[in-house]
């Protein structure tokens, strides 16, 4: 696979379009090729606003790393993301396993690719800007957003194009994209020339993702009147308060790794407001890899625990990147007595105080608390929001 060092990525992207001038849209010229293929849900004299959302103002973390999202980039990056000509069939999107009405995420444990399901679940794509961890897939094995991007697509299983054994490549599905109509008219319009190139792929599916964002929730509606987040918030039930207070509070353990008093303390590794996974995290205990019986030890990278839950409470898909975990109780089961596997060499040491696997001794109340307050940080727009829609006509 051809790797691409971040810095060019900004310095063409730069080059291209002025990252500190707001997009101008007047005196567009005409496109019938995106007329046609889009209607009226794309107007390049009214593009949707992504470039300008109001983020809360207790919101401090951005990975963004120069790729700053326009308007006009962003809506390249919609087409690309729903356009299931990336794949080598015409049969596959990266919205086909990241779907919208389930946070980004998919119900089925593993998700379906032109030769075969995915190795792993696969991971929702909320508030993916708006978090301290810059590396991205669950093995973090993509050290920026926009290379992540392009890696399904150049995945034999995913999309298809991975350039080994008889696939097509990602030159391939550059030349593919050249000769659509609407794609030389969208990339003279984001970059001033038609050409297309990965770079400029990449660019745009990571404004897009970066757009995907969640604030309000009953949770944002809370915090937003309180000055920090251990505060009980006059929204929420006294059960939500008490949830959120063991979620924030860290416990204290006895000698052989049981708690005693405090909380819970999920904080320390989903980190407040944004509820993003703390970068040095180690793996969580969860080692099973779908359809083998190797045990996996490098995952340790999670998505934000927003929108966990739809605004009803039902999950937006299995967690975990094996998807074995169905319901939030099951979560709790899990980190509330852990069970340390000798060959994990690679466990969170959080997880394990005093060297015994931690017992949250939680009861059911403690349990349902919990969980009450989870569902509390799903929002609503992101899942009906029209500029995160399909462009396409159904």
């Amino acid at each position: 696979m051809r790797i691409i060092q971040y810095g060019t990525l900004v310095l063409l992207f730069c080059s291209l379009i002025s990252c500190n001038k707001s997009d101008d849209y007047q005196d567009i010229p005409s496109y019938p090729n995106i007329a046609a293929a889009f209607g009226t849900k794309i107007n390049l004299n009214q593009l949707d606003n992504y470039a300008n959302q109001a983020i809360p103002s207790y919101i401090s973390k951005d990975n963004t790393q120069g790729n700053t999202i326009t308007d006009k980039g962003a809506t390249l990056g919609r087409v690309l993301f729903y356009d299931k000509k990336l794949s080598s069939n015409n049969t596959i999107s990266c919205a086909s396993c990241h779907q919208q009405s389930n946070a980004f995420s998919d119900t089925l444990v593993t998700s379906i690719g032109v030769n075969g399901t995915t190795a792993r679940h696969t991971m929702r794509l909320i508030n993916t800007r708006f978090a301290n961890e810059k590396r991205f897939f669950w093995d973090k094995r993509a050290p920026t957003l926009e290379l992540q991007t392009t890696q399904p697509i150049q995945n034999h299983t995913e999309m298809g194009y991975s350039g080994l054994n008889g696939d097509l490549s990602i030159t391939d599905l550059v030349n593919k994209l050249s000769a659509v109509g609407y794609y030389q008219e969208l990339f003279r319009f984001v970059y001033g020339s038609p050409e297309i190139t990965e770079a400029k792929i990449q660019l745009a599916l990571a404004q897009f993702v970066r757009s995907i964002q969640s604030f309000d929730s009953k949770y944002d509606i809370g915090r937003a009147q309180t000055a920090d987040d251990v505060l009980s918030f006059p929204n929420f039930t006294s059960d939500e308060n008490k949830g959120k207070r063991l979620f924030m509070t860290l416990p204290t353990f006895d000698a052989t790794g049981k708690r005693t008093t405090g909380g819970i303390g999920c904080v320390a590794c989903h980190n407040a407001p944004e509820f993003d996974i703390d970068p040095n995290s180690k793996n969580n205990g969860i080692l099973g890899t779908i359809g083998s019986s190797a045990m996996e030890i490098s995952v340790v990278r999670a998505p934000s625990l927003r929108d966990i839950a739809k605004p009803n409470g039902k999950l937006n898909g299995p967690l975990m990147h094996s998807g074995i975990i169905s319901t939030l109780q099951n979560v709790l089961d899990h980190y509330g007595l852990m069970n340390v596997a000798t060959a994990n060499t690679n466990l969170d040491p959080r997880l394990v105080p005093n060297g015994f696997g931690q017992n949250l001794n939680m009861n059911s109340q403690e349990i349902a608390n919990v969980i009450s307050f989870l569902k509390t940080l799903s929002g609503s727009n992101v899942y009906t929001d029209p500029k995160w829609s399909n462009p396409f006509p159904n």
